[in-house]
């Protein structure tokens, strides 16, 4: 099978809807947490050659540090920014965020590599990758020069790919330290064991950014469910029957699953009355074909009360649909800043 790539002069083509106007992607990047620590988050960059970030769920760390560091000129060297995903579904999905808030398109500053799909060329400078991908990478360059800086993101989700891309990660780094282009790494996550990693990188500082996009609310059933697929159906009807329009996401072991459950949701949909409204479910996994596995997060073309994601992981915010606030442990709406202050404290 032969990869797919995209040149400088043939940018690759969007696939799903038309994106929000920039000015509304502008608007919606400065109400994310990490918008007001962005001069703290920098300096910390520039003072070490490594450096651990955790931070809230939906503060914008996967889609915003990348451009932050793009503004502020670490790929002025002509050496890219890379960011690693866990799962191809983020790489892309996050790459064409960050292109639509960026004004570019795929393959030209902001572009993606993941197994058979390239879409990069001589002029991105913003990279999301697998950690297949850039360990595939470290195979023909150990030192990995084409990179600047390199992002580690969702650390937490270790995989034994995690692991030896973090080793080689980390002697790259030391090759590099005495050139002139020395390796600069950020490690981050949501929930990270953050003195393993600090302990693996020696002399890394470990820094937290606080606040979150939306207050948290946790709800549990008072009883164990036999059927715990049944009950998150039945919360999603109780939800689109007694609560105002919105999103739900709901997460499921796998592809059967999810597909049993979107019909079972469309054939309960149907039996209900008009005046409830349209419910309209959707899946998202791996092996979705890729044009509606990009159309539905961010722009739903149709009308409906409530629009209902049905995923096989929980998604990082980055590419879950804009505005869905509720899940198992329900997100209520409520737009606007969190009282929590935004800045940047360290762990130690």
């Amino acid at each position: 099978m032969k990869r797919r790539r995209s040149g400088v002069n043939a940018p690759a083509q969007r696939s799903g809807p038309k994106p929000p106007p920039r000015e509304e992607l502008q608007a919606a990047r400065q109400r994310l947490p990490i918008w007001t620590a962005r001069g703290s988050l920098l300096k910390e960059v520039a003072a070490s050659s490594t450096l651990v970030l955790t931070g809230e769920t939906g503060s914008g760390k996967t889609t915003q540090i990348p451009q932050f560091l793009y503004a502020a000129g670490y790929t002025s060297s002509s050496g890219m920014i890379g960011i690693t995903q866990p799962r191809r579904v983020a790489a892309l999905t996050v790459a064409q965020r960050v292109a639509d808030e960026m004004g570019s398109t795929l393959g030209g500053t902001v572009g993606y590599s993941v197994r058979f799909d390239d879409r990069t060329s001589a002029a991105t400078r913003i990279k999301y990758l697998t950690d297949g991908m850039l360990l595939r990478e470290a195979m023909l360059d150990a030192d990995l020069k084409r990179y600047a800086l390199l992002i580690v993101d969702e650390a937490h989700e270790r995989s034994l790919q995690t692991d030896v891309m973090l080793a080689v990660l980390k002697t790259a780094q030391a090759r590099r330290a005495a050139t002139k282009r020395p390796l600069k790494l950020l490690v981050m996550s949501a929930t990270l064991e953050v003195d393993l990693f600090c302990d693996f990188f020696p002399r890394a500082p470990a820094v937290q950014l606080l606040g979150r996009t939306f207050p948290v609310q946790v709800l549990y059933t008072e009883e164990p469910q036999a059927d715990y697929v049944e009950a998150a159906l039945r919360t999603v009807m109780q939800i689109h029957v007694e609560e105002t329009a919105g999103d739900v996401l709901v997460f499921l072991s796998g592809q059967e699953e999810i597909e049993a459950a979107v019909l079972a949701l469309e054939q309960r949909a149907q039996a209900l009355d008009h005046s409830a409204g349209v419910l309209l479910p959707l899946p998202l996994y791996a092996a979705l074909p890729a044009a509606r596995r990009v159309a539905y997060p961010f722009s739903p073309c149709v009308t409906a009360h409530l629009f209902v994601y049905v995923y096989r992981r929980i998604p990082i915010p980055s590419h879950s649909p804009p505005g869905s606030s509720r899940r198992c442990s329900r997100r209520r709406r409520a737009p606007g800043r969190s009282s929590s202050q935004r800045i940047l404290r360290r762990h130690r």
